[in-house]
């Protein structure tokens, strides 16, 4: 688990980069959910999604040596887009292993930050495989997406926003995938109040870290047939023992309570968000009972959406 001194760090590095995320609410979702919602806007974020956090501190840790050797990744494409913007103020370059199903808006993304971009078939193994011939053939520095000490805290100042300016919240629901978001938030709010629960949101459809903290080990997601484009990942070796250790729970959400929630937040709260981040409001519905009368953190991590492919 990353220190909250070094998550108070991160938080003053990269302050200058980013923007302090505003705190919703809804009326009208209260009521459907019994309980009191909280929605920290990680989608009104810099690249549009609370990536660019991680990304910051990572790049600003780096040498300019490395920096100039170039950086290298792989994303589905809120990481790729967050790095290549962090890279390009340092003065270098980044080359992204996207796969090919990447939704166009994220794609454009990266290419409007000053990423270069390869693409690799939409499985881990191409994505792995893609990125290492790369870094073998240019010696590119890799920043991982997730499963890094250095991301994981950059991740973790989203929670510690949350908490600093709603510190009456009961619990905090986070998307999960690789874990960057749902490890970091536990790094920093579990130290900030004890008594707070944090759950992750996962789909039925990528359960890996479900199943993961069923077994006590990491297994491999049999499928990644989800609309949740930034939620396909591999739970990470560095995320998954933080998960372990300290979340309440995981709870997954079918396809069609996920597009039902993107559509219930875009209609009442007029504001685009990705169905990646929905579904931590599809995790209260489902589970209504569990957090009836509580007052709920969700962090909505993105709002890069393919305006040409809505779900509805």
């Amino acid at each position: 688990m990353v220190t909250f001194n070094e998550i108070k760090e991160a938080h003053k590095r990269i302050l200058p980069y980013i923007h302090r995320t505003p705190i919703l609410t809804n009326r009208s979702l209260n009521l459907l959910s019994s309980s009191k919602l909280y929605f920290k806007c990680e989608n009104f974020q810099r690249t549009g999604s609370f990536k660019i956090r991680g990304a910051t501190n990572a790049v600003e840790l780096l040498s300019q040596d490395k920096i100039n050797r170039g950086i290298a990744t792989a994303s589905s494409g809120n990481h790729g887009a967050a790095l290549s913007m962090a890279v390009k103020r340092r003065g270098g370059r980044v080359t992204v292993v996207m796969p090919s199903n990447t939704p166009k808006i994220k794609v454009e993304n990266v290419k409007r930050n000053g990423g270069n971009i390869i693409w690799c078939a939409p499985n881990q193994n191409s994505r792995e495989k893609t990125l290492n011939e790369l870094v073998n053939k240019n010696g590119s520095i890799i920043i991982h997406p997730y499963n890094d000490k250095r991301i994981v805290t950059g991740q973790a100042t989203a929670g510690l926003e949350f908490l600093e300016d709603q510190p009456d919240l009961d619990c905090i629901i986070t998307p999960l995938s690789g874990g960057g978001l749902l490890s970091g938030t536990l790094s920093s709010v579990k130290k900030m109040k004890s008594s707070i629960k944090v759950f992750g949101a996962e789909p039925e459809e990528a359960d890996d870290a479900f199943r993961s903290l069923e077994l006590g080990k990491i297994v491999k997601n049999d499928t990644t047939n989800t609309i949740c484009d930034g939620l396909r990942a591999q739970i990470g070796t560095i995320t998954f023992p933080i998960i372990k250790n300290y979340v309440d729970g995981i709870i997954t959400v079918s396809e069609d309570d996920i597009k039902d929630a993107m559509r219930m937040i875009w209609e009442r709260m007029k504001i685009i968000i990705e169905p990646s981040c929905s579904i931590t409001l599809a995790a209260v519905l489902k589970q209504k009972s569990k957090f009836k009368n509580l007052k709920i953190g969700l962090i909505l991590s993105g709002g890069n959406v393919d305006l040409d492919q809505l779900p509805w």
